[in-house]
């Protein structure tokens, strides 16, 4: 049975959606099998992976009809994908008339489970309908975060906002680990936010860090994942290092 997560962050700009991508690539490539559900509807996830906002159907379809999760799937050399684009927004307020609005998601995503081994649900960066699904549908939750004054304050309220749909919602709901992104070890408040979190979180922080890369940067415009595009760079290379860990903590 698949391993459900959403990669989430009320705050935009942390490297949520590079994570997403650049994990489901990394994880493709060790030989695991995994799906990539886009819940974003700026569809960044979907064209970082090769597939183009404008393909149908998509996680709108999915969620708004009669279209199956299965119907959806978009195969990719660096793993399958639910691809999504900017009519994923309207979905938000269409779901709002659902008698079971909070758990549509989970209720379709339900029979691709035995199929792979993880799905990443890639969220938008606020707390609104279809987070609350991803949130609904998940396991755990992956929380990329940057290194600064902001993102330290952030990251209190999206934890409260986790314990509260995991109270209300989804009781088996935890925090999968906290992922430094766009790490530079040279600046003073980076050393000081990633030791505050380690000192709070303990190994819930991720011992790989994602430097911060051009070339990751770069790869989205050819629709391919930094891993893929460039494996040598250091950000691929983090990437690959925290693919690596992430196996060996769902090992344990």
């Amino acid at each position: 049975m698949a391993k459900i997560i959403a990669i989430a962050n009320q705050k935009g700009g942390v490297g949520k959606t590079t994570t997403t991508v650049n994990l489901t690539a990394a994880l493709n490539l060790m030989g695991k099998k995994v799906l990539l559900v886009d819940c974003d509807p700026q569809g960044n996830a979907s064209s970082g992976m090769g597939v183009k906002k404008s393909h149908r159907p998509n996680t709108y379809d999915m969620l708004i009809s009669d279209i199956s999760a299965a119907e959806c799937v978009v195969q990719t050399d660096y793993g399958d994908v639910i691809p999504a684009s900017k009519e994923l927004a309207a979905a938000s307020v269409e779901l709002i008339h659902e008698e079971r609005r909070e758990y549509v998601l989970k209720d379709k995503i339900t029979a691709l489970y035995s199929e792979y081994d993880y799905i990443f649900l890639d969220c938008p960066p606020s707390l609104e309908m279809l987070t609350v699904n991803a949130l609904v549908a998940a396991d755990s939750v992956l929380i990329p975060m940057q290194c600064e004054y902001y993102a330290l304050e952030g990251i209190a309220d999206l934890l409260t906002s986790i314990k509260m749909c995991s109270r209300r919602l989804n009781k088996r709901l935890g925090i999968e680990g906290i992922v430094l992104t766009m790490y530079d070890a040279r600046a003073n408040l980076t050393t000081q936010v990633a030791n505050e979190l380690r000192r709070y979180l303990g190994d819930k922080v991720y011992e790989t860090v994602i430097p911060r890369s051009v070339r990751l940067s770069e790869a989205p415009s050819h629709g391919v994942p930094g891993v893929v595009y460039d494996r040598i760079n250091r950000g691929s290379k983090g990437y690959m290092a925290l693919a690596a860990e992430f196996l060996k903590r769902h090992e344990k």
